[in-house]
């Protein structure tokens, strides 16, 4: 992974009282120069965190609620293999959040919490215990029109048919299955990326390439699903006067009325400020939504509505300085509530150093939750990254970038194979 870091320091702070009643100290951040690949989620941008203007969720016919039962009694699991030490490129002990995890990391090659999900769902077909929804465009021949993603060339593309669709001023990396089948109804997962990232380093998974295209989920996927990368405004995701949830609405219908997609099963995941902005989903759009993945994410976007359920996966670092535990929390506690699962005060691993290869990051899986509204909630010993190692505080996934490779002896993230496990559960 590109090393060019992102330095986040507290030149002021912004106390935000926002619209969830939930009230961020949020630091403004300054940013280093970049390599060709990026690195993903350096800082975070205050933006206009609590926007209230968006009316509520639609609704849609026919979507399904997808059941697939409800968490797994609340059980925690330790996981993670890695070599000791901080990697290149990684948080120091004490968790500075300089250089948050370049584009992604490696979905090969780490132990997720309760066994990896290698392989993952069939193209496009239902998880067990789900159902399936058709959209509009089923049956339909596309007349979307496909351009180059910005910045994409050479080998360093997106994996697959598709590329950079338009919506008025506005953008969006698409890539569709292999072997697509008009008739088939697939997966849609949204893929959000940092403050100062894009569209690009989400669809091409940056230095780690494939492995890490899409938060790794493309690959686990084996190319199954419709993969959406949108581009935030100013790179980030401000969601100011609700612009960046029409946005998700707008490509939404977009591409539900010229591809066939299984509505029971839209999906998001983001990191830092993009894990903002997929709370901001979970708030608004959880009828739409079957369930989100924060990745060190924060109340940064707005959370319109708040009080339906959805499934819910979230991590934090302990080590995180920039989305730290105290900002992660509050996101955690309201599906808690939403989704009727019993309060618990959930373990977590040791503040390092040293950091643990054997129990580097902590997973409980709440209980009593209403059926098809799981939560599982994840917290790591390393700092600001989507892509962090067990046993050591790399936020690189260094051991995922070529020529090296995943194995025991370099040990990569556990985080995608624990994502997707939880996605193909629902």
């Amino acid at each position: 992974m590109t090393k060019n870091r992102r330095t986040c320091a507290p030149n002021g702070a912004l106390l935000a009282t926002v619209a969830c009643g939930i009230a961020l100290l949020l630091l403004a951040c300054s940013n280093a120069a970049q390599g060709p690949e990026g690195g993903a989620g350096g800082s975070v941008a205050p933006g206009t965190a609590g926007s209230t203007t968006s009316a509520g969720a639609p609704s849609r016919a026919g979507s399904g609620n997808a059941l697939g039962g409800g968490s797994s009694g609340g059980t925690t699991a330790t996981a993670g293999s890695g070599a000791s030490g901080a990697a290149a490129g990684g948080a120091a002990a004490g968790g500075a959040a300089a250089g948050g995890a370049a584009a992604g990391g490696a979905a090969t090659g780490g132990a997720a919490a309760g066994g990896a999900a290698t392989g993952g769902a069939a193209a496009g077909g239902a998880a067990a215990g789900g159902g399936v929804g058709r959209s509009a465009g089923c049956g339909q021949t596309s007349t979307v029109t496909f351009g180059q993603v910005p910045g994409e060339s050479g080998q360093n593309v997106g994996t697959g048919a598709g590329g950079y669709v338009k919506i008025g001023n506005r953008g969006f990396a698409m890539r569709l299955p292999d072997n697509y089948d008009k008739s088939h109804p697939y997966w849609l997962v949204f893929g959000f990326h940092w403050n100062g990232g894009s569209a690009k380093e989400v669809d091409t998974g940056g230095s780690n390439g494939y492995n890490m295209a899409h938060f790794g989920l493309q690959k686990l996927s084996k190319n199954g699903a419709i993969f959406v990368a949108p581009d935030g405004l100013n790179a980030g995701w401000s969601n100011s006067g609700g612009q960046d949830l029409k946005f998700v609405d707008d490509m939404l219908k977009l591409i539900e009325d010229n591809y066939c997609v299984d509505t029971s099963h839209v999906l998001t995941n983001g990191f830092s400020y993009g894990g903002g902005m997929s709370y901001e989903i979970a708030c608004a759009r959880a009828k739409v939504f079957r369930a989100a993945a924060i990745y060190e994410g924060a109340q940064l976007s707005g959370c319109d509505g708040g009080n339906d359920p959805i499934a819910l996966w979230q991590m934090v670092g302990l080590t995180d300085t920039t989305c730290p535990m105290n900002l992660a929390t509050p996101i955690r506690d309201r599906f808690v509530k939403n989704n009727g699962c019993s309060v618990q005060s959930p373990p977590q691993p040791p503040n390092p150093p040293p950091y643990s290869s054997s129990g580097g990051h902590v997973c409980t899986d709440y209980s009593g939750c209403s059926a098809g509204h799981p939560l599982r909630w994840c917290v790591h010993q390393s700092g600001h990254g989507n892509a962090v190692v067990d046993g050591t505080a790399d936020l690189y996934n260094s051991c995922a970038s070529a020529p090296k490779t995943c194995s025991s002896t370099c040990p990569c993230t556990w985080v995608p194979d624990d994502v997707w496990k939880f996605f193909t559960s629902l």
